[in-house]
């Protein structure tokens, strides 16, 4: 007789974050800012339900659905300010993490930079198929 032996799988990045201690829940109306533009990038949000879209300077828009991290470019290459706006497309519920606890739990579960390069991946070629932005 042969036994199957399962591996549990990896918690995903929203379940890792949540798990933090420090980690806050926040919740915003449809159109309302998370952060802006300028803004000292001190926290690395995630989230939970609805869609939240990254707008830049010039305009370019991106959005963020259910289970995706955004800003964690700004944290991890240093970066002082936001570089977008963050608008609630939806109402949202959010994760927010500081810096420094996100490094710490990058630090913790290294496989969390490969699942978010694996979701920059799925993005990137997302909207190279539908030549359009990801909502």
């Amino acid at each position: 007789m042969t036994r199957l032996v399962t591996t549990p799988a990896a918690p995903s990045p929203l379940a890792l974050m949540a798990g933090q201690v420090d980690c806050e829940t926040f919740t915003f109306p449809t159109g309302a800012h998370i952060f802006s533009r300028g803004r000292t990038a001190d926290a690395i949000y995630a989230v939970r339900r609805g869609i939240v879209e990254l707008v830049d300077e010039q305009g370019s828009r991106l959005c963020y659905r259910s289970g995706e991290l955004f800003s964690y470019q700004e944290i991890i290459w240093r970066q002082m300010a936001f570089l977008n706006d963050a608008i609630a497309r939806t109402p949202v519920e959010v994760l927010r993490l500081e810096r420094l606890r996100f490094l710490n739990l990058l630090h913790n579960h290294p496989t969390l930079a490969v699942m978010l390069l694996g979701q920059q991946h799925d993005r990137l070629r997302e909207q190279r198929t539908s030549g359009t932005c990801c909502y």
